[in-house]
Order: structure tokens, then C-alpha cells, then sequence
């Protein structure tokens, strides 16, 4: 009796669809999301960086310079 009132709920978990619309969703935005962020990481990053190291020295020059300026 036990066996057949499992078998019962694992019937009706299997042919539930509701949630269906939901996870195809996420397979395509995972799809989408994915081969942008590997070009990101493989061929961008080193450009992004490098414009990220470049304003970050230009603004601690010009903070060392402000700096000079009101000593003098």
C-alpha cells in the first residue's frame, strides 16, 4: 500500500510542468551569459585592465600633485 501511494507521487512529480518555462529560461540566459563572459575573460580582460591600471596611475599623479601644489 505504501509502494503504490510512492509510485502515485512520483508519477505526479514527473509529468509536473509548471516549473518548465522557468528553467528554459534560465538554459538561455545561461546560454547567452556564458560566450559573453568567456570573451570577456580571454580576450578583453587584458585591454580592461590595462585601462584600469592607466586611470588609476593618472589619478594617484594627479593626487600627488594636488598634494605638492598646496605645500607650496
Amino acid at each position: 500500500m505504501k509502494m503504490n501511494s510512492l509510485m502515485k507521487l512520483l508519477r505526479k512529480i514527473h509529468e509536473d510542468e509548471s516549473g518548465t518555462v522557468s528553467l528554459e529560461t534560465i538554459l538561455i540566459i545561461g546560454a547567452i551569459a556564458l560566450p559573453i563572459l568567456a570573451f570577456l575573460l580571454l580576450v578583453a580582460w587584458p585591454q580592461i585592465k590595462e585601462w584600469f591600471m592607466n586611470a588609476l596611475n593618472s589619478m594617484e599623479n594627479n593626487a600627488n600633485n594636488a598634494g605638492q601644489n598646496q605645500n607650496q
